[in-house]
């Protein structure tokens, strides 16, 4: 059975920075996608970011150029590395695992992230 780990969030101030990691587990394929989606109160689920095997990435606008998404693929884990973080990425955020680069069929537990002064 595959299982999704996150670690990492937290509370943060506007402007600062901060890492989540999140390792997968049980029979996975080894050609697959694995992302970072958000949710914030009130709102639906949005795609944040997604990688692909081969390293290739997507993401969702307003994190362009602030948010990181890599992958080790020797632990099955991905990492998102947010900087210069805002208000309005304050959100549960979900690891994800899927076949394709819009398809999931794994969510992670979700891990809160506040920008807050």
């Amino acid at each position: 059975q595959v299982q999704l780990v996150e670690s990492g969030g937290g509370l943060v101030q506007p402007g600062g920075s901060l890492g989540l990691s999140c390792a997968a587990s049980g029979n996975i394929f080894s050609n697959y996608y694995m992302g970072w989606y958000r949710q914030a109160p009130g709102k639906q689920r949005e795609l944040v970011a997604v990688i692909s095997s081969g390293g290739s990435t997507n993401y969702v606008y307003s994190v362009k150029g602030r948010f990181t998404i890599s992958r080790d693929n020797t632990k099955n884990t991905v990492y998102l590395q947010m900087n210069s973080l805002k208000f309005e990425d304050t959100a549960v955020y979900y690891c994800s695992l899927g076949p394709t680069e819009f398809g999931v069929f794994k969510w992670g537990q979700g891990t809160q992230v506040t920008v807050s002064s």
